[in-house]
């Protein structure tokens, strides 16, 4: 079908203005700025006091598809994403099996496309072993190749130095990587074993997974991609030392490293184990207040280019281990969009900001073709936000397969009421049509 949104508070390239847009064939046929567009063609909405807002773009979530669907899967995730107003993601390697050919990561664009409400893309995983598979990745069609320089699933850490200068030397799209030192985190460890005995205290884990094994990892990093000249994406930032790793003297599109930060490093700080323990056990440990403020100045400042959410659901059983048994990682994409417009509400963050976070900066930073804007001839992935609708966070309403969210009991202010896939609505205050599956992304290297 066609639509045309009418009385629409546009955000858009660093603008908030009134008008209207005319979907049409799948994309955006029109814009206007001031009076509305007049069509006999188009179902209308008239969405008056509410914002519209290119889709969000989510360059870091696990789905756990294949081998961890007890988890989450392709399906539920991408559901519980597009009601939170994210229209494209791109999932992580670190399933069951571990993404190390071409073969397995084609069977995962496969299984998206029969499964997936949202657009997608994969990151083909890297190993010690596997330079061979990794240098064949096609960068018009795969969004990067993800290095885990700290533990991860399988086979999936990278620690032979070798190895990691060979990917980053050869690799020919976008290097993501997530950073901490092993060595660091394991001498921690140890250290807290000793005073705690194994059952460890959760609030343990920021100085387990510290400041310093972050920033070691990170540094290492950028050092090796500016000796080789890689195009490299630093994942989930969490203290302020590593903010100072990132220029913001040029426009997104010139830098060659790019960094990322998670909600959860916005929203939460260390005080919060008290109340939410294992659930907001993430990997990179959820640090002081402190880190929490710098994360946001440098967000603020252009230093990180993109918000995130690193959605990493496990089953509440799993959760509620104790420290060394619950896994690390929690679920959010249904909630970033939200609790980032809290901050909005708060005077913390302009919507014009928010957009180019989490739209405008993954679209530019990962090259997506036609999305991450409000422009004519783009695809019409396109999200209406109520400002003035509180709701709950409950049980009842929480999308994801496994059932929770920390951020249960919390109410936010906004709420997304429409979302649009390709031009078509795929969520509508509550409701799916989930007739259309979502696109593949695809990529521009100039």
């Amino acid at each position: 079908m066609n639509y045309l949104i009418k009385n629409a508070n546009i955000v858009n390239e660093g603008r908030v203005f009134s008008g209207s847009v005319l979907i049409k064939d799948g994309l955006i046929e029109n814009i206007s700025e001031g009076e509305n567009l007049l069509t006999n063609d188009a179902e209308v909405f008239d969405i008056k006091g509410k914002f519209l807002i290119p889709g969000v773009i989510d360059d870091q979530v696990h789905f756990r598809d294949p081998g961890l669907t007890h988890k989450a899967d392709i399906y539920t995730e991408s559901k519980a994403a597009v009601a939170g107003g994210v229209t494209s993601f791109m999932e992580m390697p670190n399933t069951i099996p571990n993404v190390l050919t071409q073969e397995l990561l084609e069977e995962k664009y496969k299984m998206a496309a029969e499964k997936s409400l949202a657009n997608y893309s994969f990151y083909m995983g890297a190993s010690n072993d596997n330079l061979d598979e990794i240098v064949k990745t096609n960068p018009r069609n795969v969004c990067g190749v993800k290095v885990f320089m700290g533990a991860s699933t399988g086979n999936m850490l990278v620690d032979d130095p070798l190895a990691l200068e060979g990917i980053f030397k050869h690799a020919p799209c976008l290097v993501a990587v997530h950073c901490e030192d092993e060595a660091t985190i394991r001498e921690n460890t140890a250290q807290a074993i000793e005073k705690y005995g194994e059952d460890l205290p959760v609030h343990m884990h920021p100085t387990i997974r510290s400041a310093e094994a972050c920033y070691k990892s990170s540094a290492l990093a950028v050092a090796m991609a500016e000796k080789f000249g890689t195009r490299l994406h630093v994942l989930h930032i969490s203290t302020e030392a590593e903010t100072y790793l990132f220029r913001n003297d040029l426009p997104l599109k010139e830098k060659k490293i790019t960094a990322e930060v998670c909600v959860h490093h916005l929203y939460f700080s260390a005080e919060d184990y008290a109340k939410k323990g294992t659930f907001i056990k993430w990997n990179p440990a959820i640090k002081t207040i402190g880190d929490k403020k710098a994360l946001f100045r440098a967000m603020g400042d252009d230093r990180l280019d993109v918000i995130a959410t690193d959605h990493a659901p496990h089953t509440i059983t799993e959760k509620l281990n104790t420290y060394f048994q619950a896994p690390s990682g929690g679920p959010k994409v249904q909630h970033s969009l939200v609790a980032m417009m809290e901050f909005y509400q708060r005077g913390k963050i302009t919507m014009e900001r928010i957009v180019d976070k989490m739209c405008h900066a993954p679209a530019d930073c990962f090259g997506v073709e036609k999305r991450g804007y409000i422009r004519k001839g783009y695809h019409a992935d396109l999200v209406v936000v109520d400002p003035k609708k509180p709701w709950k966070v409950l049980k009842s309403n929480v999308l994801y397969k496994c059932g929770w969210s920390p951020l249960e009991g919390v109410t936010f202010n906004s709420q997304v009421i429409k979302t649009f896939v390709n031009g078509n609505l795929v969520y509508n205050r509550g409701k799916f049509v989930e007739s259309q599956k979502g696109m593949r992304l695809l990529f521009k290297n100039d």
